[in-house]
């Protein structure tokens, strides 16, 4: 196949991404006011609770199966290995351009994870429907890529609210106790300095105090509570200890949402793609109950053009502006469509060379696409949940996903290139 026709083949999936954000774009502008604040945000809960996890449910549950998953293995690591050396690489922007602290939850945030269930969701099933498609009949590639696509996202979903959402809320929470000590420091110095005027003015000097009586009592204070700390952890079992210490890992960590709406989704999916029996009784033409998984396809097929359409209405921030160093937004771009793709592409060559990687060209290239991705569309959401970066990040999904049509068409041509 030519290098033309590979390059109109990567971008006809981009193209339909770019028109549905356009299409959302036009909805949102006031004028319009179809996707105004309040659509959007009701509009983002139907998907978040019911079209997403229909989506992947359905999606795990018709394309793996048992065997599919175990000869998948290495797409959970490569997808760790996406958001470990964003993470670094994000740290590393961070330190050289001196970003104010409460935007570094959105910068790692921003490097770390990509779009790993929307945009393959798109990008796969469209590339293998095209006619002069490098990967062979479109059937079989569908259903392949549809698999591939599917488990990319589930896997990214535990990824992204197990680490990109807690690292977002700590720094947010930082910042939020910073400006809260700072208010109480303020509010405290101008009372002792008030209290102080006052005693000097009315009171005149007080009388002199025993210093050493004190420092007796303190020390007799430090001492009994020394005692009383040793005599508790002498007391306290074992088992309490180890109590306490997961209870203070549920609080930091926040467990809750690892197990967000798409994440039960994707469990209940793998549970029936990977058994057997459940699946001869939900999947196929002649299941009997085959009407609950044809339901949940047809919510789930509303989940790509929901999410885009509310991703292109949400860009209208990022037009109005913000006050962002342009060399964040330059760094997070060359971190996302320069330095990740080419560590994906040197890790995936070495996974080939030591066999963990099977030669199927699909499922090379979707490891390959997953180091090329815009950031996550959720970071969005996690920004205004925790009011932090809120005006930055639009203006970053902004420049993001506008440079994501020449990036992935460029990206995409070259990994088919690649592994053909």
């Amino acid at each position: 196949m030519k290098l033309l026709d590979l390059f109109i083949v990567a971008f006809i999936p981009v193209l339909k991404v770019l028109l549905l954000t356009a299409l959302g774009l036009f909805l949102g502008l006031d004028r319009i006011d179809i996707l105004g604040k309040e659509a959007r945000k009701h509009l983002n809960n139907v998907s978040f609770f019911v079209f997403n996890p229909a989506l992947v449910a359905s999606s795990l549950a018709k394309f793996t199966s048992f065997k599919s998953i175990c000869m998948l293995w290495f797409m959970p690591f490569n997808i760790l290995l996406t958001f470990i050396i964003g993470s670094a690489l994000g740290w590393m922007l961070l330190k050289i351009t001196k970003a104010p602290s409460n935007l570094w939850g959105l910068v790692l945030g921003c490097c770390a994870a990509g779009n790993l269930g929307n945009m393959p969701l798109i990008i796969i099933p469209a590339v293998c429907k095209e006619r002069d498609s490098p990967f062979g009949d479109g059937h079989t590639c569908y259903n392949q890529g549809m698999a591939y696509a599917a488990l990319s996202m589930a896997i990214g979903s535990i990824y992204f609210w197990s680490y990109v959402y807690n690292i977002m809320r700590i720094y947010s929470n930082k910042n939020s106790e910073g400006a809260k000590l700072d208010d109480f420091t303020e509010s405290t110095k101008s009372e002792v300095e008030a209290g102080a005027s006052l005693s000097n003015s009315r009171l005149g000097p007080l009388l002199p105090l025993n210093v050493s009586s004190l420092k007796e009592d303190h020390l007799d204070h430090q001492e009994l509570d020394r005692t009383n700390i040793n005599e508790g952890k002498l007391k306290v079992p074992l088992i309490e200890k180890i109590k306490q210490f997961f209870q203070t890992f549920a609080m930091k960590i926040n467990l809750r949402k690892l197990f967000a709406p798409s994440i039960i989704g994707a469990m209940v999916g793998l549970m029936v793609g990977s058994i057997p029996q459940v699946r001869k009784v939900l999947i196929g033409d002649s299941a009997p109950l085959r009407v609950v998984e044809d339901s949940a396809s047809l919510l789930g097929d509303a989940a790509i053009p929901t999410v885009t359409i509310v991703v292109g209405a949400n860009l209208l921030k990022g037009l109005k502006g913000s006050r962002i160093q342009r060399s964040l937004i330059i760094g997070i771009i060359v971190i996302r469509y320069i330095a990740l793709p080419i560590m994906g592409v040197i890790i995936v060559k070495l996974a080939v060379h030591f066999g963990l990687v099977k030669s199927n060209p699909l499922y090379r290239f979707v490891l390959l696409l997953q180091f090329a991705l815009p950031p996550a569309i959720n970071i969005g959401t996690i920004s205004q949940l925790f009011g932090a970066g809120e005006g930055e990040c639009s203006v970053i999904m902004l420049w993001t996903y506008a440079l994501a049509s020449v990036s992935l068409t460029m990206w995409s041509t070259f990994f088919m290139w690649l592994v053909k």
